[in-house]
């Protein structure tokens, strides 16, 4: 289906052009709606590039103004999702009604806006209120269709464009979205055919900014959100061969958002300065010092001792330290860094380091020129190059079929400096033992998920190196298919012996385990504290998450995952910590205080994301220690984790390549603020 030119060209006034010639259209009522709509298109969805759906609309004209009906079809890795969407508004696009369904979904999922003269209603699943009616408003909710995005834009653009736009939900917290107009792009199209699209971002929808594309009939040419979560694109069918000419655009504007950020955000001290008076925990399991020094200059630690031992260059920049702890900082090891306001909301949190497990190679491989080259706001990032197979049931963009193809794979991501290969579930068995020995040609290592078609076993003896998520190994700990895990079994024994002799890293993401699958009874703040610090749209992602499971067989798992991991540590099988998709920053804390409930001591649950991390990278010579020649990555905290692991919650500066930073001033940049809760 192709999207209807119904629009005059014009670049001014675009929104207005649209509504004058829906007007145009005879008057029809509702009940009787034209079967050709004055307008309708279909989008196309992709997921980490990987084409997972489409999205089909049209918009009516109606007795009282317009009629939007949207229908989203989703194939992610085998799970199928169809959800159908109405908007009803006055001729001037002002919302009066609006509806979302799951298909197959109970009536309590619905999600409802109905928006009278005075006062609107909302209802999203369970929880509804009634609120007055701004004179200005629209309505919508988080992952909004890309064509109810195209009707906000109109609305926004008719109503004069203000800096701060309203969406009426059930939560009266939820901020306004702020549409920010930055910039034009001209595609070249089939035929010798050139487009001229206007770019916008939109922040508040999700966590960080969108960027939304319009074209010069007002319909949404396109919108990428490299925000929150996983990178989904959409795509006018008309735009589709523009799309590579649209992610590269994409690109480029989080590239500007992210120097945005960093004009925001200062440092406090650069080149040389001097932190002293905390308590020192450096890292490789030495004792702690009671009142330190540790001198900083040109992004390397100088000094490190005790204060009493340490000379200060006269005239140097003194930090003073006394009554809080000094540590390396921390390795987020397992995350997928979907925008570049993950920057300093990591470091806000304490993590100089992160290790993306499978994102979008142009956006990816230009953040960590940012980041590890030009000193932009964020981590040190590392990059794991993900590969799957199967085709509509892969993840992600390289997805290879025989053996020359994933080694062509593993490749371009050697080539690009990439230190690791990520395989992922559908790979075949000869396929991985292809791309496990041809990245450790290359020098690189293998992680990732255990492919369906071997076991844990197999996957190891084909070449993995590390493993991520601890389902893979407690598998092969069930007594029986389906029955309870046992760490005391013949195979568990097998298989940490196993892990041990090989020195197999695992990253077992327990922490969004925990997150992923409580029950929708518990509040997900309950077991995070730092949700009550996150922004909004954070917030409502993770409190909206949930299952059905029943509490008592949630706990029951997650104490089986620590008497696992406990096992895994005790046997002396290397472990490194990662949130995977949780609480952005936070969620590697909570991994953390995990692995303390399975018995690990303070010090070796913070060498899982400090040395060990980069023992296991093989890059402790240069990081993961508080240690002289090595890089200036420090963190100073409130608290002592050694007594409570919580503390490292509470981070109050933060060392990145040798710039200090103020956490608080750094979360607070993209809507993360201790004051609002107890994520300190």
């Amino acid at each position: 289906m192709t999207s209807r030119a119904i629009l005059p060209t014009c670049r001014r006034g675009t929104a207005a052009a649209v509504l004058v010639l829906l007007l145009a259209t005879p008057v029809v009522g509702l009940a009787s709606a034209p079967a050709t709509p004055e307008e309708q298109g279909r989008y196309i969805t992709h997921l980490l590039l990987h084409e997972v759906g489409s999205e089909n609309y049209a918009v009516r004209r109606t007795a009282t103004g317009f009629l939007l009906s949207v229908t989203s079809n989703l194939q992610d890795r085998g799970s199928v999702r169809a959800r159908t969407t109405t908007l009803e508004t006055a001729k001037d696009i002002t919302p009066v009604f609006l509806e979302t369904k799951r298909k197959g979904s109970a009536t309590g999922d619905a999600w409802r806006s109905r928006v009278g003269t005075s006062t609107a209603t909302i209802q999203e699943g369970a929880v509804s209120r009634t609120a007055p009616k701004p004179p200005v408003a629209f309505v919508g909710f988080q992952e909004m269709p890309a064509a109810l995005q195209m009707m906000m834009m109109r609305y926004w653009s008719l109503h004069h464009q203000p800096r701060a736009l309203p969406i009426l939900r059930a939560d009266p917290t939820a901020p306004p979205v702020e549409i920010r107009r930055v910039g034009t792009d001209t595609l070249a199209l089939p035929g010798g055919r050139r487009a001229m699209l206007t770019r916008y971002t939109v922040a508040n929808l999700l966590f960080g900014r969108e960027i939304v594309w319009m074209d010069d009939r007002g319909r949404l040419a396109a919108l990428m959100t490299f925000a929150g979560g996983l990178p989904v694109e959409q795509v006018l069918e008309d735009y589709r061969s523009a799309f590579r000419q649209l992610v590269d655009s994409g690109v480029r504007q989080e590239m500007a958002n992210l120097d945005d950020l960093g004009r925001q955000l200062r440092p406090e001290a650069t080149g040389t300065f001097a932190i002293v008076g905390a308590r020192l925990i450096d890292g490789t399991g030495a004792a702690p010092i009671a009142d330190s020094a540790v001198i900083v200059s040109d992004g390397k630690i100088v000094t490190v001792g005790a204060h009493a031992t340490v000379t200060l260059p006269r005239g140097i920049k003194v930090v003073h330290a006394e009554g809080r702890t000094l540590l390396p900082g921390l390795w987020e090891m397992h995350i997928h860094y979907s925008g570049v306001e993950f920057g300093p909301a990591l470091l806000s949190a304490g993590i100089t380091t992160a290790r993306d497990l499978g994102g979008e190679f142009e956006f990816l491989t230009t953040l960590r020129r940012k980041l590890n080259g030009a000193g932009a706001l964020g981590p040190w990032l590392l990059l794991a190059g993900l590969i799957d197979s199967g085709g509509p049931l892969g993840f992600g963009e390289v997805d290879v079929e025989t053996t020359a193809e994933g080694v062509a794979a593993v490749d371009r991501y050697a080539d690009a400096g990439f230190e690791q290969i990520k395989v992922y579930d559908q790979i075949q068995p000869d396929v991985l033992k292809a791309i496990a020995a041809e990245a450790h040609r290359r020098g690189l290592t293998v992680t990732g998920h255990v492919p369906v078609a071997v076991d844990t076993f197999g996957g190891i003896a084909d070449g993995m190196d590390q493993i991520n998520h601890l389902q893979y190994v407690t598998r092969t700990m069930q007594e029986g298919a389906d029955g309870p895990v046992n760490p005391g079994s013949e195979s568990a024994k097998r298989m940490i012996a196993l892990l041990k002799e090989r020195q197999i890293v695992v990253d077992p993401t327990d922490s969004w385990g925990e997150m992923a699958s409580h029950p929708r009874g518990v509040s997900a703040a309950s077991f995070e504290p730092g949700i009550a610090a996150a922004p909004f749209t954070l917030r409502y992602k993770y409190e909206s998450l949930g299952t059905q499971a029943e509490e008592l067989a949630w706990h029951k798992r997650m104490v089986t995952n620590g008497q696992v991991i406990g096992a895994l540590h005790a046997a002396g099988v290397p472990i490194v910590a990662g949130s995977d998709t949780g609480l952005v920053g936070y969620g590697l804390d909570r991994e953390l205080e995990l692995y303390v409930a399975a018995g690990m001591t303070p010090i070796a649950a913070i060498q899982t994301a400090t040395l060990g991390a980069a023992r296991a990278m093989k890059l402790d010579k240069d990081s993961g220690s508080v240690e002289v020649g090595k890089r200036a990555d420090l963190i100073l905290i409130d608290g002592n984790p050694l007594t409570n692991m919580s503390d490292l919650r509470r981070v109050v500066k933060v060392v990145r390549n040798g710039s200090l930073y103020d956490s608080i001033a750094l979360g607070r940049a993209v809507g993360f603020d201790r004051a609002r809760g107890s994520g300190r």
